[in-house]
């Protein structure tokens, strides 16, 4: 494109240019404190810069994750806990139902106590955070079991929904792990001699005022016992292992921040002073225009 602008003047323009857009921009740095605003700030970082961001909001779910899944075994390794002093609970019972001496109405009575926490334990299986059960980690909206009375002839305690366990918890440092079983492996395993099953023998056992079933009966509850004390200990492991992640991602959160800065954050200091030097340099420049002379040749020719 052509101009009347003769060769200084453009040159003077150009420089103007120059120094407004090093104004513009450093303003910019100032006053966001960012050195990267828009892409054409530094189009070669854009790319790690995105990458970064992406790593970060990645974490922060992990972190989100981890603190679910931390309350969740908590709240596992609390209710196991107290199925265990139900257990305890029963064995006593079922030490004194097998007493010889024992009369029929005291079994019916000792019987109707092992019912109570046939149905205490029923609520333990159906322990709930923010709505979902967490004993029923695939299928968190229903219960894993429940107890109907109209059975207590045969066994009340059924069963609603599978309770399956197989969802995983990213751990930030790589890979995944298991962060909860399901109900029946808790509460009806091993078959034949699970939680549920034991407890429920006992009292038909009572029931029938059979004091040899009554002592059959005891042993398996021990069994029942030591398989939630090794289910409380998988919780356990999974509260060190949480604990472990979330440190981690912490870290993680720290040193991509970090490197977030590096790449995006303005220097101030070095940005204040090349806003003080851009301005002088612009005042300089039109001081030294309005001293160039400013006559044409028809100024020469009178």
């Amino acid at each position: 494109m052509t101009t009347n602008l003769d060769a200084g003047s453009e040159l003077f323009l150009a420089n103007l240019n120059r120094i407004q857009q090093g104004l513009a921009t450093t303003n910019r740095q100032v006053s966001s404190g960012k050195k990267i605003s828009v892409a054409s700030d530094a189009p070669d970082q854009i790319g790690t810069l995105l990458q970064l961001r992406a790593d970060l909001q990645h974490n922060s779910q992990v972190q989100s994750n981890l603190v679910l899944a931390k309350t969740d075994a908590s709240s596992a390794d609390s209710a196991i806990g107290a199925a265990i002093n139900m257990l305890d609970q029963a064995m006593t019972l079922g030490e004194q139902g097998s007493n010889t001496t024992q009369t029929a109405d005291i079994r019916k009575t000792l019987s109707d106590q092992i019912q109570a926490i046939q149905q205490q334990m029923i609520a333990v299986t159906t322990t709930s955070v923010q709505g979902r059960y967490i004993f029923n980690v695939d299928h968190p909206d229903a219960p894993p079991y429940t107890f109907d009375s109209a059975l207590l002839a045969t066994n009340p305690v059924v069963q609603m929904s599978p309770s399956t366990a197989t969802l995983h918890v990213e751990d930030p440092a790589g890979g995944s792990f298991l962060a909860a079983k399901g109900a029946v492996e808790i509460f009806d395993s091993p078959v034949p001699n699970g939680p549920l099953t034991v407890l429920n023998n006992l009292r038909l056992a009572l029931i029938a005022n059979d004091p040899t079933a009554i002592t059959a009966a005891i042993d398996p509850i021990k069994q029942a016992s030591a398989h939630l004390n090794s289910m409380q200990a998988f919780y356990g492991q999974v509260e060190t292992r949480i604990q472990s992640a979330t440190d981690y991602a912490s870290n993680r959160d720290t040193q991509l921040q970090s490197q977030i800065s590096d790449v995006e954050d303005a220097d101030i200091t070095a940005a204040a002073l090349q806003l003080t030097q851009s301005s002088v340099q612009l005042q300089a420049a039109m001081q030294m225009r309005a001293r160039l002379p400013h006559n044409s040749l028809f100024d020469y020719l009178g």
